[in-house]
C-alpha cells in the first residue's frame, strides 16, 4: 500500500491532466518517483478543495482517474496563489496538510533585504534599492549600468536595462532588438512611465561573464531532500539571445552546460562549480530559516568577468525545464524526485 502525497497544481495545469496537456509540469516524473519511493501522488487544485476533502487525480493502470478523497497529510505546492480567494483556500488546506513551498512567489526586494542582513552573504549581492525617481537619478550617478525590474514578476517580464555611454547618453534596453540611445532625461521619464504605480527595484547590473560575446548566468536548483536538508540538485547556464538584455529561456535565452561556459571564460570549471554550490546552499539554508515551508527554489546566479559570484534573484517556483532543454534528463528527473523524497521525510516526521 503506497502512502498518498498531494501535489497542488494551478487550475490550468489541473484541467489539462484529462487532455494530457500539463504545460511545463511533467507529472510522469512525479509518478515514477512515487513508485520508487512507495508514494502515490494525488494531483489537486485549490478550486477543487472543499473542507477536508479534494477532487483530484490518481495515476492508475496507465490512466488518470478522478476521485474525491480526504486531504493528504503532506502536499507539495506547485500552484501560484495570488488572489485573496486562492490565498484563503491555501490557508484552509494548510490546516489539514503540511504544505511545503506554501508561498512560492516572493517580493524580490524583500528577499534582497533578508539576505543583506546576513553579513557573510552580503558580498554575493549586487546593490539593490526600491525604485523611486530620486533614487534612480542617484543610482545613475553612481553606476554606469543598471537594471530596473518589477519586484513581483517572473520569466524576465518588465525588466529594463540602461547603460551609460561615453557620449554621455544612455543605451536603453527594452523588449527585443537593439538598444536605443537616449538622453538622461528621456531615460528617467521613460522608466517613470513604465513603472507607474507598480513596485520596482533598481539593481546594479553585473558585468556578466560572456559566451561568444553574449552574457550568461546560471540557474541552480536547490531543494530539500530525503534527510530534510538542502541540496543542490542541478546547475545549468543560460545565455542571452542576440540583442537581449535578459538570459531567460522564455525570452529567447539558450541553455548551455556550465562546463562549456566556464571553459569559454577561462575559469577553472570544477572550482567554479564547487564555489557556486557552496554559495547556493548557504543562501538556501539562511532564507529557509527565515521563510518556513520553503523547500524547492531556483537561484539565478551571475558570475562576473573576474569570476566573482553574485545572486541575481531567487525563484520560489523553479520551472526546471532548462535541464530538459540542455539534455540533462537525469538531473531533470531528480528535480521531481527530490521534493517527493522530502515529502516522505515529512510524512515520517509526522507519524
Amino acid at each position: 500500500m503506497r502512502t498518498t502525497v498531494g501535489v497542488l497544481l494551478d487550475l490550468e495545469t489541473y484541467l489539462g491532466i484529462a487532455r494530457g496537456r500539463t504545460g511545463n509540469e511533467r507529472l510522469a516524473l512525479y509518478n515514477k518517483a512515487g513508485k520508487m519511493l512507495g508514494l502515490r501522488p494525488f494531483y489537486m487544485c485549490l478550486q477543487r478543495v472543499n473542507g477536508k476533502s479534494a477532487l483530484g487525480y490518481y495515476y492508475e493502470n496507465n490512466a488518470y482517474r478522478l476521485v474525491r478523497r480526504s486531504i493528504p497529510r503532506v502536499t507539495h505546492n506547485r500552484a501560484i496563489s495570488l488572489s485573496p480567494y486562492l490565498r484563503k483556500k491555501l490557508k484552509e488546506l494548510s490546516q489539514s496538510s503540511i504544505v511545503f513551498n506554501r508561498q512560492n512567489r516572493y517580493d524580490k526586494h524583500r528577499i534582497h533585504q533578508l539576505l543583506y542582513a546576513n553579513h557573510s552573504l552580503r558580498k554575493y549581492l549586487p546593490d539593490s534599492i526600491k525604485y523611486s525617481r530620486e533614487k534612480l537619478e542617484d543610482s545613475m550617478k553612481k553606476y554606469s549600468s543598471l537594471f530596473i525590474k518589477p519586484t513581483n514578476s517572473s520569466i524576465g517580464d518588465g525588466i529594463i536595462k540602461i547603460s551609460r555611454q561615453e557620449s554621455g547618453g544612455w543605451n536603453l534596453y527594452w523588449m527585443k532588438g537593439k538598444p536605443k540611445l537616449v538622453s538622461k532625461k528621456q531615460v528617467i521619464s521613460f522608466i517613470a512611465k513604465k513603472v507607474g504605480k507598480q513596485n520596482y527595484m533598481i539593481q546594479e547590473a553585473i558585468q556578466l561573464a560572456t559566451y561568444k560575446e553574449r552574457p550568461y548566468d546560471l540557474r541552480v536548483s536547490v531543494q530539500r531532500g530525503g534527510s530534510g536538508q538542502w541540496q543542490v540538485t542541478g546547475m545549468i547556464g543560460k545565455v542571452a539571445a542576440s540583442g537581449r538584455h535578459v538570459t531567460n529561456v522564455a525570452k529567447g535565452g539558450k541553455v548551455k552546460r556550465c562546463e562549456q561556459l566556464f571553459e569559454s571564460s577561462s575559469f577553472n570549471s570544477a572550482q567554479m562549480k564547487q564555489e557556486l554550490q557552496q554559495v547556493s546552499l548557504a543562501i538556501a539554508q539562511y532564507i529557509g530559516v527565515k521563510l518556513p515551508h520553503m523547500a524547492d527554489i531556483g537561484l539565478d546566479v551571475g558570475v562576473d568577468q573576474d569570476g566573482r559570484i553574485k545572486l541575481i534573484e531567487v525563484n520560489g517556483r523553479d520551472q526546471r525545464y532548462t535541464f530538459k532543454k540542455a539534455g540533462l534528463e537525469t538531473t531533470f528527473y531528480r528535480t521531481y524526485e527530490t521534493p517527493m523524497r522530502y515529502a516522505k521525510f515529512l510524512l515520517n516526521q509526522s507519524n
